[in-house]
């Protein structure tokens, strides 16, 4: 792993004064470092990559200098877009350094979910004309940095530093253990509850992450069949739009979307899509601990704002304020069931996983026949 002080301190010799991304467990010590060392206005955690993109073109338009946008390259998706229509030289011709974690890299035996972007990442970036560097090692790095500060500058356009595996980061992350909070439940204790308090046959939807782990294993401990679990292991910020899809098929059946608080807050629009369908049966549940936990606990505006009262205001049901027990939890799902329609719950809860949480190690082709299966069933 490279020496971050050494990577920061390059950046800013070469005027890298704001930095803006979505964290990535490929990026972890390089997003740790950079939220300990730079101030709220000059690093700000983004909502999805196509906003951070939006925030470096604006920063540059204000300040001149070339800002950093960090990633996952799965959300080169959210990206494609700004990057193609606003801060290409035929446009706007914006430069800046985008810091991509390069998963799935044709090297790296990795999951499902990151092979094909992994394979497509450099075609994507090539169709786009970005010119863009492998981070590999310590010096060739830092040459590629400097590279890129000087190209970025030259081109007046956008160019990618792809970071591999263990470059920007510990080889093997880090387990979080639970943390002092003032909040009593943990995730996995409030999926729980969700469990124990909605029918049989309720249908469930889970957020990339953690949560997918928990709900597996929760399952599997009680000897019960995972046949009505979908798990959403890519695509963060859509299990709601998946579960709303669920529903609108499902006519007859609850579906519970278990959600994280950044993955809601990537696509937020899509609560107004299922909030404003009558008659839906959809309770989505925010499992909110204020941070991007799964790639290493960098914050989340979670916490800090009214997930229930923006759910409220575009036509969801909800119990006015936030669930911040087992037992709040309980008495909310039970007063949203018999309202009809689609339901919210804003879940605190504190960070953290057991440290024996297991992999989740499925086939998820076998999965989704047998969770078609048992809704046709």
């Amino acid at each position: 792993m490279i020496d971050q002080a050494e990577f920061y301190k390059l950046m800013k010799d070469g005027g890298i004064e704001f930095i803006t991304g979505v964290p990535d467990s490929l990026l972890n010590d390089f997003c740790i470092y950079v939220q300990m060392n730079l101030s709220s206005k000059n690093h700000v955690i983004a909502a999805n990559e196509g906003n951070a993109i939006g925030l470096a073109v604006g920063y540059h338009l204000s300040t001149g200098t070339v800002p950093l946008v960090y990633m996952q390259n799965s959300g080169l998706g959210n990206a494609i877009n700004p990057l193609t229509s606003l801060a290409n030289c035929e446009v706007y011709s914006i430069p800046m350094i985008l810091l991509i974690g390069w998963r799935g890299a044709p090297d790296v035996n990795d999951w499902a979910q990151h092979k094909l972007p992994g394979h497509l990442t450099p075609k994507f970036l090539e169709c786009m004309n970005i010119p863009f560097r492998i981070l590999e090692d310590n010096i060739g790095s830092f040459e590629s940095l400097k590279w890129a500060i000087e190209t970025a500058r030259e081109k007046k356009s956008p160019v990618a530093l792809l970071a591999k595996k263990g470059v920007l980061a510990k080889e093997k992350k880090e387990q979080s253990s639970f943390e002092e909070s003032k909040y009593t439940m943990n995730r996995e204790e409030a999926i729980k509850c969700v469990i124990d308090n909605t029918p049989e046959d309720t249908v469930f939807v889970a957020t990339t992450g953690r949560a997918t782990r928990e709900l597996h294993e929760l399952r599997k401990a009680s000897g019960e069949s995972h046949r009505f679990d979908f798990l959403n292991v890519g695509a963060m910020g859509h299990t709601s739009s998946i579960a709303t899809g669920l529903a609108l098929g499902s006519k007859n059946r609850l579906v519970v979307c278990l959600d994280g608080d950044a993955s809601t807050i990537m696509h937020l629009g899509a609560l107004v899509t299922a909030g404003t369908i009558e008659q839906l049966k959809l309770l989505h549940i925010v499992l909110n601990n204020g941070a991007h936990e799964s790639v290493g606990g960098q914050p989340s505006a979670g916490q800090k704002i009214d997930l229930t009262s923006i759910a409220g205001s575009v036509g969801y049901k909800t119990i006015g304020k936030s669930a911040n027990s087992k037992e709040e939890l309980a008495v909310a799902i039970k007063e949203l069931l018999k309202n009809g329609g689609a339901g919210f719950i804003d879940v605190r809860i504190r960070k953290g996983a057991r440290s024996d949480l297991p992999s989740l190690k499925v086939n998820l082709i076998e999965l989704k026949d047998e969770f078609m299966s048992a809704l046709k069933g």
